[in-house]
């Protein structure tokens, strides 16, 4: 089989770059990146070398590797393997880790292996959504990207994320509410809604959660489907215009939100 290795940007998340691979014969000699990389593989195994060590990385395993570190990779025993990486610029990690953390000092991330499938799991399918559709909900991407990045700092133990309490004030609620209905059809950001509560994303993800008990994006989501069960009542119009009125731009993941949240199709409604 020849080997494919496919790079892509994500328009989400401007300075990410995604790879998937699939490798049989291609060795990455000993390198270095001048960013940071998150790397999964998702079958078979991969041997790599860093800092006089040799591991095997598997189903289940997060490979951190920061700016400098010197390592390899290669097909252990010869077979094929899948290898998905997240290639994040230093500016933006520091962007993060600085809203994280309170401080404005860089990670001391250090190439380490962290073992945790269930982790590795939910990675995998923030890469595989944001491979696989350009056009994803930025609210969603950014949201479980920020996540992410707060486990996997923590788990490594690079920086101490700050303890937020409490949750957002009426006010700010009530713009997030009036912004997002006036917005409906339009792609909506975390950024966005941050911005309007004069809060950075991750204070905003945590304080609303903590204000709600639901994400801005599963919230936004049913905000979506209240308005369009309102609109195939009243309107003769098609589900296809009442998907795009609401913000789904895809009439197969409207149906497939609307049977999961009301049990019926849009169409049975």
């Amino acid at each position: 089989m020849k080997d494919q290795i496919h790079y892509q940007r994500v328009p989400q998340v401007p300075g990410l770059v995604l790879s998937a691979s699939r490798i049989s014969e291609f060795h990455f000699d000993r390198h270095y990146h001048l960013d940071y990389h998150i790397g999964l593989v998702t079958e078979g195994v991969q041997r790599q070398e860093f800092r006089g060590n040799s591991v095997l990385v598997g189903d289940g395993c997060i490979v951190l590797m920061p700016p400098g570190e010197i390592h390899d990779g290669m097909a252990e025993d010869g077979d094929t393997y899948t290898l998905k990486t997240f290639r994040l610029p230093f500016d933006l990690v520091n962007q993060v880790t600085e809203e994280l953390s309170g401080t404005n000092r860089e990670p001391a991330l250090m190439g380490t292996m962290l073992e945790d499938p269930v982790q590795a799991a939910h990675l995998l399918r923030l890469h595989d959504s944001m491979y696989a559709d350009k056009d994803a909900s930025p609210l969603a991407i950014q949201s479980d990207w920020l996540s992410l990045l707060d486990f996997i700092f923590t788990q490594s133990k690079t920086i101490q994320p700050q303890n937020i309490k409490g949750g957002l004030a009426p006010w700010q609620y009530q713009r997030i509410k009036e912004y997002c209905v006036a917005h409906l059809s339009k792609k909506i950001s975390l950024d966005e809604l941050a911005g309007i509560c004069g809060l950075g994303p991750f204070h905003f993800l945590r304080q609303f959660k903590n204000s709600i008990g639901m994400t801005p994006h599963a919230w936004l989501v049913r905000l979506r489907l209240e308005y369009a069960c309102s609109l195939l009542g009243k309107n003769p119009q098609t589900i296809a215009d009442v998907a795009q009125l609401v913000g789904f731009y895809d009439q197969s993941h409207f149906n497939r939100a609307f049977r999961q949240a009301y049990g019926v199709a849009p169409s049975s409604y």
